[in-house]
Formats: C-alpha cells, sequence, structure tokens
C-alpha cells in the first residue's frame, strides 16, 4: 500500500517518496516491507496516539520493548516521532518500529540517576515562549537556547506586557542572530507575525514555563480552543500547569504545532556545545585571552573581563554561561558513566546468551 503523500505532508512528513531514499529510513523500511507510516500526535503514560492524516488520529498498541521499565525514556516514543505501523487504524493497529529521528528537543531527567527525556522528535522550529511580566527571565532564555541543537531552527517569542521591558535582552539575543517576535497571544492578528516560520510541512514546537502562553497561542494559531488555559498568580506571575500531556496539532497553513507541558527544570544532557549553542560570542572572546587556561577572574590579559569591564558583555550572561558549563561538563562526565555502564550490561548480557546455548556433542 503506497501511503498518500499529501495528507502525511500535512503532518510534517519529510520525505517525498515511498520507500525514503533517506539512507537511515530506508533500511529500517527494508526491515518492514509491510509497514506504513504514522506519526505520534500525542503522548500518555499509557500509550501513544498516531496520526495518518490531519482529520484522524487512532489508539495504538505499543511494542512489548516500550514498557520495559528499565528501557531508557529517550528510546521509547515521543511526540513528533515517526513510526511503521501495521494493522487497521482505530482496529488491531499496532507498531512495528521507531524510525530514525532527524532532530530532538530533549533534557536530563530529573531525579539522581542520569537520564535522558525527549520532549520532541523530528522538529523543524522551536518556538521558546516568555512573557514580559514578573516572572521574565534572560537566563531562563539561554537555558533553552542551550537546548535547541541538532537543526531545528530557534524563535524567542515574547508575550505579555510591553516590549520596553526587555530591550537589552532582545539586544542581546539578535546579536547572537536569534530570530525574536513580539505577540499578542490572544490576538490572530498579531499572531500572524509567527507564520513566516509554520510553512506547509514544517513542524514546530512551543517550549515555555506554565503561564507563559503556550496554549493561548496554540489557540489562537489553530483558531480552535484545543488547550485548556489557566490564569497566572498574581503573587509571583508563575502559571499552572494547564497542558498534561504532549499533543501534535495541525494548523491551516499546512504546519504542524506541538504543545508542551511547562517545564520547571531545564538540566542539559552533558552533549551541548556553547559555542554552537547560544554562548558562541563568549567562547570567541575567551580565544583572545592571553593565557590559554584563562579562568576569567583576575587574570591579566583576560579578554572576557575586559568585555564585562567595557560593558559590551553583561555580567548576568558570563555568571549564568559559566554555570552552564559546569553543568555540561558534571552532565558530561555521568552520560560518559552510563554510555559505560550500559556497555557492560551488554556484554554481560551476550555472555549469558551464550553459556546458556546448549553445546552440540561431538560425534
Amino acid at each position: 500500500m503506497i501511503p498518500d503523500f499529501a495528507a502525511l505532508r500535512a503532518i510534517g512528513w519529510p520525505h517525498d517518496g515511498w520507500p525514503p531514499a533517506d539512507a537511515p529510513w530506508a533500511a529500517s523500511t527494508a526491515t518492514y516491507p509491510a509497514g506504513r507510516p504514522a506519526r505520534v500526535v500525542e503522548q500518555h503514560r499509557s500509550g501513544y496516539v498516531v496520526a495518518e492524516d490531519i482529520d484522524t488520529s487512532y489508539a495504538i498498541e505499543s511494542l512489548p520493548d516500550w514498557q520495559r521499565p528499565r528501557l531508557p525514556a529517550d528510546r521509547r516514543p515521543a511526540v513528533g516521532d515517526w513510526l511503521l505501523v501495521a494493522g487497521e487504524a482505530g482496529g488491531n493497529a499496532h507498531a512495528l518500529a521507531l524510525l530514525p529521528r532527524r532532530t530532538t528537543i530533549k533534557r536530563s531527567s530529573a531525579g539522581k540517576h542520569y537520564g535522558q527525556q525527549i520532549i520532541a522528535a523530528n522538529i523543524d522550529v522551536v518556538f521558546i515562549v516568555c512573557s514580559l511580566d514578573g516572572d521574565f527571565n534572560p537566563r531562563r532564555i539561554e537555558r533553552y537556547l542551550l537546548l535547541v541543537r541538532g537543526g531545528a531552527h530557534p524563535v524567542v517569542v515574547l508575550t505579555k506586557t510591553d516590549l520596553a521591558d526587555a530591550r537589552s535582552t532582545v539586544g542581546e539575543l539578535e546579536a547572537q542572530q536569534v530570530d525574536v517576535c513580539a505577540v499578542d497571544a490572544r490576538n490572530p492578528e498579531s499572531t500572524a507575525g509567527l507564520e513566516r516560520w509554520l510553512g506547509p510541512g514544517t513542524t514546530a514546537v512551543f517550549v515555555g514555563s506554565s503561564g507563559v502562553g503556550k496554549s493561548t497561542l496554540t489557540n489562537t494559531l489553530s483558531g480552535v480552543h484545543r488547550m485548556k488555559t489557566g490564569a497566572v498568580r498574581a503573587s509571583d506571575a508563575r502559571g499552572r500547569h494547564t497542558t498534561t500531556h504532549r499533543a501534535l496539532i495541525p494548523l491551516a497553513s499546512g504546519a504542524c504545532l506541538i504543545d508542551t507541558p511547562g517545564m520547571r527544570e531545564l538540566k542539559p544532557t552533558g552533549e551541548e556545545d556553547l559555542a554552537e549553542d547560544g554562548f558562541a560570542d563568549i567562547e570567541a572572546l575567551a580565544t583572545e585571552c592571553r593565557f590559554r587556561d584563562c579562568h576569567h577572574d583576575s587574570e591579566p590579559g583576560c579578554a572576557v573581563r575586559a568585555a564585562i569591564d567595557a560593558g559590551t558583555l553583561e555580567p548576568g550572561r558570563f555568571d549564568n554561561y559559566k554555570k552552564l558549563r559546569d553543568e555540561i561538563a558534571g552532565a558530561a562526565d555521568q552520560l560518559a558513566t552510563y554510555n559505560a555502564r550500559r556497555g557492560d550490561e551488554k556484554k554481560t548480557a551476550g555472555s549469558a546468551r551464550k553459556t546458556s546455548r546448549p553445546q552440540r556433542r561431538r560425534s
């Protein structure tokens, strides 16, 4: 059965033919010739909902491996993932395989043990939503930018109150060639400014804290009140969690949009690169220091301290750079330990399988 590419394109299908010519995808589809592509549009604790067009979606039977408690979270499907499925939609449909991801937005999992959580997969544009109220935090924007990597295009979306409140932050972002767009989340004429990033076949995701207006933006862009919204507390300008699961929503422009729950923790995975992910200016300054191992404290000839003294580098931004640098280094150590442990477990499991096989008797 040849898939309906026009229908798939409306929910973000990135290829023109079937099977796809891209090598990793072609290898997966060759393994399951009877499978057809479907996209994960909702992710719940109990399972997944997939779609093959913008009008219908259905629950799907998960692979047993995805239910194993010890399976790393990043190896389970997430909203935006493409699966190969078989069976009747809405009937006995079941998953065959998870297709390779083009891009991912991810963070380290909460808790003591290292793990990675996929926020959304196969994303083209990431809208980092930040409200210009009492919860406005430029440092949080930098943290989000750090996590937007691997091919997705970041756009900072400012909602609520007046743009004048964030002139310095906007200037810093634009100096790093980061797109910034200020909108009234409830006004369709204002949110139309986002449409240049929402062309046909594009997949976008909203990320940001609770209460910044992600669900309101989703409702305005889709023209339908799909997502529940809530008030922001006056005491501290913080929002309540109103989106409780991730969902993929088609838009009239031909793009599709993923709305995500607000995230309180944004821990690096250890794979980030400060030079590529939002701090290229500071990394470039560091190469101009007199000493290669300069700590940027009180050493003579420090280009970073000189920029701070001259007012061209904001001290808070530099402090956040150091904090994130240390977090990434710590996460990288955890990741190395985690990978080494998994490698040892695989070797042990492989040895156990070999020793458990019956030995062939010699005649």
